[in-house]
């Protein structure tokens, strides 16, 4: 059985996960690069992150938010995902809500948050979910890009059972030149499945988190 991953993750990792049955490379589909822009001041705004990579280089460029609750006009900061969560937690913030992807963080800012202002710091090739929605609602909302990713069209000649997919453009630089057909799909949450089904009729199984361990899970359950 050969599973391609289309993330490179340690070996280590994949042998303890999925065992000696089950083969899998990895490559690279995207690559990732922090843009230097000038910090600024937050005060009235929430702050919004939806990646790992929006995080780091939202705190290596400078920013400094203002997590203290007594204060009035301290930033609150809502994310996607546990993976940003832990990384914010890495550089000392906690935060105020974590959902599941940015359809259910959209819909939570709609219903429970209309009068605060958002900064969302993200990648250029981020979803544009928030971005349609939140300011049809009159919320004001605006992208501040920190990060660039890359699509690299990689060519993959070899057959493989399975593949796994871990963010959209991910799916938009492997599709390119390479089908979809003919293997069994994994995806890393809804987000993800959502670019798969635009270039795919074949079925879809998505994790239940979008972290690795589910993934893996559900992997080993199907294969």
């Amino acid at each position: 059985m050969k599973i391609l991953l289309t993330k490179i993750i340690d070996a280590t990792l994949l042998s303890k996960e999925l065992g000696s049955d089950i083969s899998a490379e990895c490559i690279e589909v995207i690559r990732t690069e922090a843009i230097k822009i000038p910090a600024f001041d937050l005060k009235n705004y929430s702050l919004i992150f939806t990646s790992v990579n929006g995080v780091s280089s939202f705190f290596g460029n400078q920013f400094k938010p203002n997590e203290d609750f007594t204060a009035k006009n301290y930033n609150k900061i809502y994310c996607v995902g546990e993976k940003t969560k832990r990384e914010l937690r890495k550089y000392g913030f906690g935060t105020f809500k974590v959902l599941k992807n940015a359809d259910t963080l959209s819909k939570f800012i709609i219903g429970n948050c209309q009068h605060e202002q958002f900064l969302h710091f993200c990648g250029n090739l981020a979803i544009d979910v928030l971005d349609k929605t939140l300011p049809l609602q009159n919320i004001s909302y605006k992208k501040i890009t920190v990060y660039r990713t890359e699509e690299l069209y990689p060519a993959v000649p070899e057959k493989y059972h399975a593949a796994v997919f871990f963010s959209p453009s991910g799916v938009r630089s492997f599709a390119k030149l390479n089908s979809l057909e003919g293997m069994k799909i994994f995806s890393i949450g809804e987000t993800t499945s959502g670019e798969l089904r635009k270039h795919t009729s074949t079925e879809i199984f998505t994790s239940e988190e979008n972290n690795l361990a589910s993934v893996f899970g559900l992997i080993k359950k199907e294969l």
